[in-house]
């Protein structure tokens, strides 16, 4: 729903994630084009909006930003044979699966997994595509993305250590380096939008140190910064992680990144749940971000991620779903009511707020992804809002602290999501396409890559 002008009036509670993370109550937002424009009392306003949503008894927050995703794999959720692995074995069991892929599965997946988050609250999202199988592209993404109406970090990923060089995916699924390089470049002329309020950036990701060789992580790190891109890749998942690093490059995960260059503000790494005190503070010393993806890590028993420690030191922390089958879903709400539990488990409870998870799932995700015009509620920032409306049974009997209701209660759907000052979901519809039918898309494209 396109509308120039939006007036979001009388919200209950507005949690705005300033720096001063204020929050204000039976307040008014106005809006125009796709930016904040005024915060205050209806009755002082002097405006003439297009659209004006009633948010009585609602809460709005930024919009959530999730900084890691594999969408591709919402096509192979739950299958048997990965249920019960670890990263490896996981990764083992579905790359033959995931070689069957074309471009068109990559569209639907990108097509569902978005609007999967859209409807729970999410306008902005990263994702890590690092494999490309029968004439894959980025822009399969791209074109998905600008459909669903969020704002999108597309990453060109990459894999070029097969089986038959020690790397842990098959040949088949992995690609020429000089062929990567190129490709990276070619995306990142055609596509990458670096200006205030960009609906589409570009980064480039390498998928792991178990999948690529050291001279591209070098070669990539190069270009990126030739272009003033981000780079991003996954880092210390695990403890066959750290095995493996020791083993391959007699380093541990942080000092094989460091001796790469692979640090600094435009770089953010996913899980990190295996980094030491010396490498969380190298973290904090060169503004390198982390995306944390609890669900993923429990599911594959990967650890708990001391999270509480990043975000003391000032490491940047955002929060990602991570692939849709090492997850299964993409609520990055549940993301942050588990990020919460999973400190308390460990420290106590009162060591983690649902407030810093709330506070970690948009303003901290937008300063791992390096923008300063999302993921808070001030004027002159985007207008990308995440509204729930408390007459919900999953809210109800939270008036107390609706804002805490967020992440204590069961994550919610939306009453409305807002990109760029446009509606794109309201009550669990999509507005810009027909969800159903895509769904159907979906359907047949994942039973045929998994033979049923």
């Amino acid at each position: 729903m396109k509308i120039a002008n939006l007036l979001i009036k009388n919200a209950q509670i507005i949690a705005t994630m300033d720096d001063e993370r204020k929050e204000i109550s039976n307040k008014s937002i106005y809006c125009e084009n796709g930016k904040i424009i005024d915060i205050g009392d209806l009755e002082n306003f002097n405006y003439n909006p297009g659209l004006i949503i009633d948010a009585q008894e609602m809460v709005v927050i930024p919009g959530l930003v999730n900084t890691h995703h594999h969408l591709f794999q919402n096509l192979t959720r739950c299958y048997p044979g990965s249920q019960n692995e670890s990263l490896f074995g996981w990764l083992t069991n579905l790359y033959p699966i995931w070689s069957k892929i074309l471009p068109s599965d990559i569209y639907i997946s990108t097509l569902i997994g978005l609007s999967e988050m859209v409807i729970s609250g999410c306008t902005t999202s990263s994702d890590h595509l690092y494999l490309f199988p029968n004439g894959s592209k980025l822009e399969n993404q791209i074109e998905a993305a600008s459909e669903v109406g969020c704002r999108f970090h597309a990453t060109r990923g990459s894999m070029s250590i097969g089986v038959s060089k020690g790397g842990l995916p098959p040949d088949t699924l992995t690609e020429n380096e000089n062929s990567i390089i190129k490709d990276c470049q070619r995306v990142i002329e055609n596509f990458h939008d670096s200006s205030k309020f960009s609906m589409l950036k570009i980064a480039l990701a390498p998928c792991s140190p178990f999948s690529v060789s050291q001279d591209l992580m070098k070669e990539t790190a190069k270009l990126a910064r030739n272009y003033s891109v981000s780079m991003h890749t996954h880092l210390a998942e695990n403890n066959e992680d750290i095995v493996y690093t020791k083993q391959n490059f007699g380093m541990t995960p942080g000092e094989y990144i460091e001796n790469l260059g692979w640090v600094g503000d435009d770089v953010w790494h996913a899980h990190c749940v295996k980094l030491n005190e010396d490498e969380i503070e190298l973290f904090s010393r060169t503004g390198t971000g982390i995306a944390h993806c609890p669900c993923s890590n429990m599911r594959l028993a990967s650890g708990i991620a001391p999270l509480r420690t990043w975000i003391d030191i000032g490491v940047k922390v955002g929060l990602g779903v991570d692939g849709s089958s090492s997850n299964d879903s993409g609520y990055l709400l549940n993301e942050a009511r588990q990020a919460m539990l999973l400190q308390r488990v460990n420290l106590g409870a009162n060591k983690f707020s649902p407030r810093e998870a709330l506070f970690t799932a948009t303003r901290g995700g937008a300063e791992v992804l390096n923008r300063n015009d999302i993921g808070q509620i001030s004027i002159g920032k985007a207008a990308d809002f995440a509204i729930y409306d408390l007459n919900k049974i999953a809210m109800s009997g939270a008036w107390s602290d609706p804002l805490a209701a967020l992440v204590l209660c069961t994550p919610a759907k939306t009453a409305y999501t807002i990109c760029n000052g446009e509606v794109i979901s309201q009550n669990g519809h999509l507005n810009n396409f027909d969800l159903n039918l895509s769904l159907e898309k979906h359907k047949v494209a994942s039973k045929r890559l998994l033979d049923l």
